[in-house]
C-alpha cells in the first residue's frame, strides 16, 4: 500500500520567490527579474492545467512587501494590473476561473478594477482554477476572520475549527496538498499558515524566472512518491 503513488495533487500553491536575487546575480535592478519573473506565470498556470491540477495558488505579493522600496512596490503593482489583463484572456482560452485572494484596501485602483473584472468574466468557468494572492498575509487573514466570525456568534462555544474556516479568504478552496517554494528559502513567510497544516512541503534552490514546466513536473513527482499519513501509523 505504501509503495502507491499518490494521485496528482488537486491543489498547489506557489511562493514565487527569487526574483531581485535573479536578477542582481545578472547585474540587472530588482525589478528587471520581477518583469521576467512574471513571463513565467502563464506557461506554469498552463502546465498545471494540462497536469490535472485543480487550483493554483500563487503568493504574487504578501502584507510584508508593502516594506520594500517604493520604486519596487509601484512597479509590482502595474505588474499586477498588466497582468490581470493577460491573465484574463489565459482563463477564457484555457477555460479556467480566477480568484484573488487578500486584503484589497490600499490596492490601487487599476488594479482593484483589472482584478474584478478578471473575476466577473471568469467566474462562470469550470476549469482549473487559479487563485492570485494579492497583499495577502496569513496572519491578517486569520485576524480579520476572527472579527467577522466574534461577530456572528453569541456564545464561544459556537466557535469550532470548521466555522471558522467559513470566513477565511480560502472557504471555498481545499487546503492546499504541494507547497511549492523557489530559490531556496525554506519557510512559509506568511503564507495560508491555517491551511498548509498537513501539505507537503517543497524547497527548490531554482529562482522563479528560471522554474520551468519541467521543475513543475519534478515537484509533482516529489510529492507522488510521499507518504501522507494525517498523524496515523
Amino acid at each position: 500500500m505504501d509503495n502507491e503513488l499518490l494521485p496528482v495533487p488537486a491543489h498547489v500553491a506557489i511562493i514565487l520567490d527569487g526574483n531581485g536575487r535573479w536578477a542582481k546575480a545578472k547585474g540587472m535592478p530588482r525589478t528587471y527579474g520581477h518583469i521576467q519573473g512574471a513571463k513565467r506565470v502563464e506557461p506554469i498556470t498552463k502546465a498545471a492545467s494540462e497536469l490535472g491540477i485543480k487550483y493554483l495558488s500563487l503568493y504574487a505579493f504578501s502584507t510584508e512587501n508593502w516594506k520594500r522600496p517604493a520604486e519596487e512596490v509601484s512597479t509590482l503593482m502595474k505588474l499586477l494590473a498588466k497582468y490581470m489583463k493577460i491573465c484574463k484572456k489565459l482563463c477564457l482560452e484555457q477555460g479556467m476561473r480566477a480568484r484573488i485572494i487578500g486584503e484589497r484596501s490600499g490596492l490601487p485602483d487599476e488594479l482593484l478594477s483589472e482584478a474584478a473584472d478578471l473575476e466577473a468574466s471568469t467566474e462562470k468557468n469550470t476549469g482549473m482554477c487559479l487563485c492570485i494572492c494579492i497583499n495577502y498575509g496569513s496572519r491578517d487573514e486569520m485576524v480579520r476572520a476572527m472579527r467577522d466570525m466574534y461577530s456572528d456568534i453569541d456564545d464561544k462555544d459556537q466557535i469550532t475549527a470548521e466555522r471558522f474556516e467559513r470566513y477565511l479568504d480560502t472557504s471555498d478552496i481545499p487546503d492546499p496538498d504541494l507547497l511549492i517554494r523557489t530559490s531556496g528559502e525554506q519557510r512559509l513567510s506568511n503564507f495560508m499558515l491555517w491551511q498548509l497544516a498537513y501539505t507537503e512541503l517543497y524547497f527548490t534552490p531554482v529562482d522563479w524566472p528560471d522554474f520551468t514546466e519541467d521543475e513543475l513536473k519534478k515537484a509533482v513527482d516529489v510529492y507522488r512518491h510521499r507518504n501522507r499519513r494525517y498523524g496515523k501509523v
